[in-house]
């Protein structure tokens, strides 16, 4: 698709245009004069493959590969790319380390597991970040409404959010007394999902469990039972009984909510405010030999990432993402989330304009302090089962994130005329410090070894 921008005259306004995802654009507003339209012009690079396939699950946040197929954004870059859908995780690693995928969505935790000795090993790398935010928690409703007395109220008789676990910590005893275990699912062992879950219960001093050479399910010690569920696959199995919530990204949160079988408790943007989610992967020795090939598909994702996060585009995004070809859910489940809102408890629902993010606050910039956090978490709960020194986090860290690629195909869209230079970071590579967490706790990703030390509840080196 060939998106146009204007040259500014001082103080005039601009002509705004939308892709109609047909490849053509179509003027919306006009105000003030303006030089004639200047076409931005795709450079195209010397590609070494140009057929490419890569994987998915069926999740929203997989809307980056959908719109730069959709919209043509691939395509500018002479790229011919089949995106196809896998059932699961691991089918989806898999796939990349023997070579059925070219690339994939993928878990932000796979390829650093990869490389930091959990799992299945290969030299697995990101130049991308797909998005921030995206996931919630959700329990059956015979769990909220025991945990619901336990939930402080506001002025209109509503929950206040964030709901911490504390309010699901007396239901887990009354199980643990009454001999029963408390099941909930997560989508897989290294998954964001399994971390945020661990996390929002241990904060409340609930032990969601550890890994250890003698339990690889994760459950030693644990008064939570976390197991593994694919995502689709979620609210039939909370519908069933065998698990009684869940942490799973969108759209089977809200499907659980408009199939009337549980509610969403808390979101991950309550339990890390703007944290990583999924990245897109490919194999080392696939980059070094198709570095043109590696840049074109970052560029094209990059826009993709920068198409999704304009307001006005959401609608659009939605509808795409329907198809069935993607994630093929209602367009009405979808937008409940991808809208700027997010519902809870049927009928309260509420303004998040931050739960999906795609471009903005540098979501597509793959630091190094993201993958560090998630090795501090695979230390946490026993998955790295021995102690290792600072700077072993940073330089596995570094083996994953490439964020050297990331600002070559983001310098060439500044040349294109698509991003201006200020949508580069200024960055070492780490984020700042944060304690925008659910219990305060502070995150710095030059001190992974006070982080982890830092908690009550898991490892301590």
């Amino acid at each position: 698709m060939k998106l146009k921008f204007l040259k500014l005259m001082s103080l005039a306004s601009v002509l705004t245009f939308y892709s109609c995802g047909d490849g053509s654009s179509t003027k919306v507003e006009e105000t003030a004069a303006a030089e004639p339209v200047v076409e931005s012009k795709t450079k195209k690079l010397a590609l070494e493959k140009t057929e490419l396939t890569f994987g998915f699950i069926k999740l929203t946040d997989m809307a980056p590969l959908a719109i730069a197929k959709d919209l043509g954004y691939f395509k500018d870059e002479g790229l011919d790319v089949k995106v196809e859908f896998q059932a699961n995780w691991k089918l989806i690693l898999e796939g990349v380390i023997e070579g059925r995928l070219d690339g994939s969505h993928m878990l932000s935790g796979q390829p650093i597991a990869a490389n930091a000795g959990v799992g299945p090993q290969a030299e697995l790398q990101t130049p991308f970040s797909m998005d921030l935010n995206g996931n919630g928690i959700t329990v059956s409703n015979d769990v909220w409404k025991e945990m619901k007395p336990n939930v402080p109220m506001d002025e209109s008789g509503k929950p206040v959010h964030p709901i911490k676990a504390d309010a699901l910590k007396p239901v887990v005893e009354r199980y643990k007394k009454e001999g029963k275990p408390f099941n909930m699912g997560m989508v897989f062992p290294v998954s964001t999902h399994n971390y945020e879950i661990r996390y929002w219960l241990a904060a409340a001093g609930i032990h969601p469990g550890m890994y250890t050479g003698e339990n690889n399910a994760g459950q030693e010690k644990a008064d939570v039972l976390l197991s593994v569920t694919p995502p689709p696959q979620m609210p039939a199995t909370l519908e069933a009984g065998t698990i009684y919530g869940y942490c799973v990204g969108e759209p089977w949160n809200q499907k659980a909510v408009f199939a009337g079988i549980g509610v969403p408790v808390v979101t991950n943007y309550e339990i890390w405010k703007n944290n990583p989610e999924k990245v897109f992967v490919m194999r080392k020795d696939f980059m070094e030999k198709n570095p043109n090939t590696t840049l074109a598909v970052v560029k094209a994702l990059i826009k993709a990432g920068k198409w999704l996060d304009n307001p006005d585009n959401r609608e659009e995004a939605v509808a795409i993402l329907s198809k069935k070809v993607y994630v093929g859910a209602d367009e009405v489940v979808l937008a409940n989330s991808m809208t700027g809102t997010f519902e809870f408890e049927k009928g309260d629902k509420r303004s998040l304009p931050d739960f999906n993010v795609f471009f903005k606050y540098n979501a597509t910039y793959p630091f190094y302090s993201d993958a560090i956090w998630f090795l501090t978490q695979m230390r946490r709960w026993g998955q790295i089962s021995e102690a290792k020194p600072a700077e072993w986090y940073a330089e596995t860290a570094k083996k994953v994130y490439r964020p050297d690629i990331w600002k070559d195909a983001a310098s060439l869209l500044v040349e294109e005329g698509f991003l201006s230079a200020s949508d580069i970071p200024d960055t070492d590579g780490y984020k700042a410090p944060t304690s925008d967490f659910i219990d305060g706790n502070t995150f710095d990703a030059k001190d992974p070894i006070g982080y982890i030390n830092s908690f009550t509840i898991g490892n301590k080196d």
